[in-house]
Formats: C-alpha cells, structure tokens, sequence
C-alpha cells in the first residue's frame, strides 16, 4: 500500500512541477490579512469588477494560472499600481464557486513566489510582467536545527493557544522540506498582513525560519503572560469562594443562636451588599433598611420604606452598554429604516465617530423639528438601534405638572419617581436613548411647569447630578442621548430651546414620497397583511395618484393609511376571489379609495388686476396663497379680511403705505377709496410678514389697473423703503410651487443661500428670480 502512495506522490509532485509559469500574468489584488504562499492550498473572495475579468482571463487563456499581490492599505476600493506590494505568488485556480450575494470565492494553489517589473495594463484588470523569484538553497544542519526548533515552538504555541488542531501539528511535523514548511507555517499563522508580507519577501528558507523563530518566541511570551494573569484571577475568585462560604456559615450559626433573620430584610441587605452601587446609594439604602428592620412589616411607613428601597436599588447607578463602534453598520440601519433626513444621520454618525476618538464626549441633545408624519418619533429608535444602545419614549404633549419630571417628595401618598427616572428604570441601563416627543406642546398649570422642570434634564452642564424628589440622590443623566421631538419651535420656551440642538426636518418631495411608499411603506404593509408571497403590485402611477389626489400632506402618516386601505381590500378580494396576480393601476384608486379628496389647486386661468398668487408656510408643509384686492369708492380706509394675525396685518399696512409712494401722482384716488384686501379661506388664521410682496403687488395692479401675470408666485418681507427682505421657510414653500404646477417663483435676493436645501428635481423644474427690491419685481410681473 505504501509503494502505492509513493507513486500517487510522486505522480502529483510531477504534475505539480510542469506548470510552465509565462512572463506575462492576469493579477488580482487582494484587500485582506491573508497572503497566499506558495506549496499552500488557500480560499479567498473576489467580488470586484477589475479581480473578476483577471479571473476570467486567467481561466480562459493562461490555464487557470494567476498571480495575487497584496494592497498595502486594504481600505482602497480602487488600487493603483503604487498601492500594490511587488511581490506576491503565481498560483493556479483549483476550483470557482458563486456566492449568493454575487461573490466569487476562489480555492488556489501556491506555486511559486514572482515579483511584478512592468504594468502591461491596469484599466480592465491588472496585467503584469513578472520575474519568478526561485530559492537556492542546500540543505544543511543550521536549516535542519532551525527546522526542528520552529516544530518544538510552534508545538508549544498551539498547546498555549488552542488555535491548532492535533491534526495540523502533526502534519507540519510530517513535512521535510524547508521552503515548504516554511511557507506552510507562515501561512497558517494568525499575522498580520505586514509581517506576512515580509514572511512572502524572504527568498530563502533559512530566512523565513529565523522570522518565524522570532515570531513564536514572542506569541508564546504573550500567552504565557496571558495565562499567569487568568490563574492569578482564578486564584483570587477561589479566595473569595472561600470567604463567602465562612461568613454564610458564621450567619447560620448566628441563626442558630439568636433566631432567624427576617428573609426580606437579609435579601435587601445581601443585594445591597452584593451590588455595584456608589457609595451614597448603599449609605443611604442600609440606612433606610435599618430603619425598616425597627419598623412592625404592616405599618404603612414600612411599605413606603419598602417602596423606597426597591426603586433606589433597581436604578442602573453603574449599568452600560457598549456603543456600535462600526460607523458603516451604523449609517446601514439609519438608510434601511429613513429615506433621506441626511441632515440627522450626519449629526449621529459625527457624534459616533467623535466617541471613538474621546471617551469624554457629551452626548448631544437633539431636537427634530418638522411637520407630522415626516417620522421624528420613528427615527428616535433608529438612532438607538444604530448605537447599540436601548430606546424609551415619553409622550410630552398635555403634561401640565412639573411632579411628572422630577417626581413627587415621599411625605405624599402614592409617591413615585418621575417620568426620567421610571424610564431609566425600565431600560436597565445608564446610557440609553430618550425620546422625549411633543416637546413643543407642553402645558403650564397651578401645579408647575413642566418646561422648566426639564432645564435640568437637558442641561448638559447640569443632568450630571439631576435629584429626582422621590429618589433624593444625584443620579447621572449625562450619558443619555436626550431627543425631542416638535412640529414648530415657537412655543417652546426659549430657555429650553438654548438647550438643544435643532435639526429641522422638512417635508418630503412627491418624488421622496414615491420612494418611501414604494421601498418602505409597501413593503410593510404586505408582511402585516400577509400578502408577502402573493404577486401584488401598486404601480408608480397609482402612488404618485394617491400623493396628490388623496394625500396632501408634508409627511407620510397619511399616505401609509391610504396604502393600508387598499391592502385591506386586497386582503378580502384575495379571500373572496383567490387571484393570481392583482395589479393597482391609477385607474382602479376609485374602486379602492372612492372619489379623490383633493382637486388641482384652482389656479389663475388669466392674469388679472389685483390678485396676486404668494407662498406660505404652516405646520403641515407649504401652500398656495391667493391675495385679492379690491378697490370701491370711499374714505380711504383700509378693510382686512381673511382670519389675518397681528403680524399680517402690520405687513399690509406697510404694503398700503409703500403703494401710495409708487402711485403717488393719484392723490385724490387714495383719499376717496376704500381698499379691500382679503385673502381666501377665512376660516384658516393666517399670519407671518412673508405675504408683504404678494399684497404689495395686488394692491399697486388695482391703483394701476395693469393685470398681474398668473404663471408665477412670489413671497418676501417688504419694508417701507422698499427692500425685499428674507424670510423662513422657502423648501415648503417652494415644494408647494412645484406640487401646483408653478414654474417660477420670485424670492428675496437673502434667501439664496437656503436653496441648497433644495431638491434637485424640483430646481431642474423651476426658475427662481431673486430680487431685493420692490420695483424690480413689479416691473416682470405686471402686466401693460
């Protein structure tokens, strides 16, 4: 049997040898810690374009044979040739097996070491001339001892290390030849890709031996420290073992003697004891408990005491969990649960990345401000899963009582910890991420306010020590990701408002909308329907329908419930029927949602004298505004109707003022007319000073009699000199221009930096003209 093998190795050790090796090779770099060495047998992954075609040439016109470089920094996605080390290994293709993901993963054999002299081509693939680098050598008794030394250590290390199969050291013991065993133990070394790379370099065996000796002399050092350390450790713990078991023996023979101690009171002591609590909660906790242990266990200051101790003691006064250090895995949660919102993303990957470099980093207090449905609350626990960290939520809109932040004093009955506290509880640990929605609609009452209860929660220079009233001990809130949640920042306090970092989250675009309905919405809705495996289909058409015939809003709440509908009624065609394949047209939206709830706004059909079209903001995203004026015989007074607030109404009368100036050669015309400004809708309140041009415009078209052009919309501050001045939300005002069709839209010269914020579909569709002055505008939209 043995002759046979003989010849088995002996045939395949010819084989081996025939490979002629050309001077001209396909290479592919690889971008990880393994090297592939010649006499080795090794898998590896390919998966970029430039790898795969050398691949494909390798197989089709070199007989499977390729040489494989390193990348001196594996973080390049796209190597030049000065990122490649200069030498590697020619190696022939043993086997090739597709992925799932789209990957190749590639077994090779290591023939011989080449080092690249020339780039014959690296815009495809990488092609190479080569040098094959052979090793002379003799055997002698100096490689022989470095042979046998390298197998008395690296037997040492795998006992140490537990990396090695018996298997594997038994095979190294088994091979004779230098350079092949050599290549085989650099090969099978956990090293990093420097040191292999040095390993690969070394031409003679004699060489590579005396690295290797070096190599395991210190690896074995290390785990021979490593394993003093644990049995230190182990010895330490047996001592304690020891201790416990004495002192559980000495309390029983105390029991013995004096009579058993209460149960309850020996688990609050032992956990008290027992647990990793700064040293004023266990001062304040046994001191609480020695109180208790006088006390009869049915009288109701025992039950408060009781209370008392469980809450202080289930805190998590020194409880972490260790944040998600991977920035990519990180920014992958955010992008597969938001579509857009760049702006808060950024800010908690910086935070993410600035931790990693500064454990002493305070966590940043976020408030998301934007209109409804835009998904504030949702991107809260994104946040969370992004870090690694645990999620609460409090609801803050209608909380009128300050007791609910900071808790109620003891001397009350019912007394509990507030809202903060029940939350950190309840998380179980001191870093979590709070969300804190509605901050905007908090209440004020006879019982306090709420807003500046929070001044202290939110206060990094404060919530270090924050003192809940039913807790009385400082407890560290500096640790916790505070984000709130609003829909306008005006009616938050501005105290509270200095305290916090305001990323403002705008509407979404019909084309945002599409993409969330279609990559996110939808495909939720199938699994909780549970029409995943069914062939239904909602066209394009249908969604854009149903954006803007169904739902006109800024966020997405309302388009998800119009989705859910139509997959309710799927749900039951699907019983009723059973069909194969059901397909949503814009077509079928009636069968499915009825008639359409909104029409195309009603827009001028002709310019016209006195009506002037403008943009505005509300909570919910930016809508057309019409200003109508109409001029009648009279006093000259002026009458404002429209539900207008204060600030509106000053704008006018500046407006009103600013006309008589431009029209001024028509005194008599002032004095005996009485103006009539209304702007439609009244049942809407209205204010703000961004109509100021609109009103403006439609009141010098009535003294002027010239028609106001109806194909443009406009919005600015004026001021009695006539400057145009910037106003605030220009991305809802113009996303409102563009839902109506409106192709231009004049703005203040000082709003020009805020149209970077801007969606490029929308600025490819639409001409903005900005202007600083009152005549300017009026001399393009009016009309001779």
């Amino acid at each position: 049997m043995e002759r046979k093998l003989e010849k088995l190795n002996k045939l395949a050790e010819n084989q081996r040898r025939t490979y002629r090796i050309p001077k001209e090779l396909p290479a592919i770099a690889t971008r990880s810690s393994m090297i592939i060495f010649p006499n080795t047998v090794t898998p590896f992954y390919v998966g970029r374009e430039k790898s795969l075609v050398a691949l494909e040439e390798a197989l089709e016109n070199f007989e499977g044979l390729v040489f494989i470089v390193s990348q001196k920094d594996v973080g390049i996605e796209n190597p030049r040739t000065e990122d490649l080390y200069r030498v590697g290994t020619v190696a022939k293709v043993v086997q090739v097996m597709k992925l799932p993901d789209g990957n190749y993963k590639v077994l090779v054999e290591g023939l011989i070491r080449a080092k690249w002299i020339e780039c014959l081509n690296d815009e495809e693939f990488f092609f190479f001339k080569i040098e094959v680098l052979k090793a002379r050598y003799r055997k002698t008794k100096l490689l022989e001892a470095l042979m046998r030394r390298v197998k008395d250590l690296l037997e040492r290390y795998a006992m140490l290390s537990n990396k090695f199969p018996q298997e594997a050291i038994m095979m190294f013991q088994n091979v004779s030849d230098p350079e092949q065993f050599a290549d085989m133990v650099s090969s099978a070394l956990p090293l990093d890709l420097e040191r292999k790379q040095r390993l690969l370099e070394a031409l003679k065996p004699a060489e590579r031996l005396e690295e290797l000796l070096k190599i395991l002399h210190r690896e074995i050092e290390l785990l021979e420290l490593e394993e003093h350390l644990e049995e230190k450790v182990r010895e330490k713990i047996e001592k304690s073992q020891k201790e416990y078991y004495l002192r559980e023996k000495l309390r029983a023979i105390k029991e013995e003697l004096g009579g058993e101690e209460d149960i309850e009171i020996r688990e609050l002591r032992q956990k008290i004891e027992g647990g990793n609590y700064p040293v004023a909660v266990r001062e304040k906790a046994l001191h609480e408990l020695s109180r208790l242990e006088k006390m009869s266990p049915y009288s109701p200051e025992a039950t408060v005491a009781r209370t008392y101790l469980d809450w202080i003691l289930n805190l998590p006064w020194n409880n972490y969990t260790s944040d998600n250090r991977d920035i990519t895995r990180a920014r992958k949660i955010l992008d597969g649960n938001h579509y857009d919102l760049e702006d808060v993303k950024e800010r908690v990957l910086e935070f993410l990345a600035a931790r990693q470099l500064s454990s002493r980093l305070r966590a940043p207090i976020l408030c998301l401000v934007g209109p409804p449905g835009v998904g504030k609350t949702s991107l809260g626990q994104s946040i969370a899963e992004a870090l690694g960290r645990k999620f609460a939520r409090m609801s803050l809109g209608g909380i009128r009582d300050e007791a609910e932040i900071r808790g109620h004093r003891r001397t009350y009955v019912g007394a509990l910890p507030g809202r903060i506290m029940q939350l950190m509880r309840k998380v179980g640990t001191k870093n979590p991420v709070l969300l804190l929605d509605e901050v905007d609609k908090l209440g004020v009452s006879f019982q306090g306010d709420p807003a500046a209860a929070l001044l202290e929660v939110l206060d990094p220079e404060q919530n270090g020590q924050f003192v809940d009233h039913y807790i009385e001990l400082p407890f560290d809130l500096s640790n916790v990701l505070f984000i709130t949640t609003a829909n306008v920042t005006h009616t938050i306090p501005s105290a509270l408002l200095d305290r916090m970092e305001v990323i403002e989250i705008p509407g979404y675009t019909d084309r945002e909308k599409l993409q969330i309905a279609r990559n996110f919405i939808i495909p939720k809705l199938l699994d909780e329907h549970g029409l995943s495996d069914r062939k239904i289909r909602i066209t394009d058409g249908a969604i854009k329908s149903i954006i803007t015939r169904y739902t006109r809003e800024a966020g997405v709440r309302n388009l998800d419930r119009t989705l859910a509908k139509i997959m309710r009624k799927i749900s039951l065609k699907v019983l009723e029927e059973n069909p194969q394949n059901i397909t949503v047209s814009s077509r079928d939206l009636k069968k499915y949602l009825g008639a359409p709830r909104y029409k195309e706004e009603n827009k001028l059909r002709e310019p016209e004298v006195g009506t002037a079209m403008g943009l505005a903001w509300t909570p919910t995203g930016g809508v057309i505004l019409h200003v109508e004026v109409l001029a009648m015989p009279g006093k000259g007074e002026l009458i404002l109707t429209g539900h207008l607030g204060e600030i509106m109404k000053e704008s006018v009368k500046i407006a009103m003022s600013l006309t008589r100036k431009l029209c001024g050669d028509n005194r008599d015309f002032f004095e005996k007319t009485d103006f009539h400004v209304h702007v439609p809708e009244g049942a809407v309140p209205k204010d703000g000073p961004s109509a100021g041009v609109t009103v403006l415009t439609a009141l010098v078209s009535t003294v002027s009699r010239k028609r106001i052009r109806n194909d443009v919309a406009m919005t600015g501050e004026i001021s009695l000199r006539g400057r145009i001045l910037p106003v605030g939300g220009i991305k809802e005002k113009l996303m409102a221009a563009y839902r109506h069709g409106i192709k231009k839209v004049y703005l203040p010269k000082g709003n020009k930096s805020d149209i970077e914020k801007i969606p490029e579909e929308v600025l490819e569709k639409m001409n903005l003209r900005f202007v600083d002055n009152i005549e300017e505008l009026l001399n393009e939209v009016l009309l001779d």
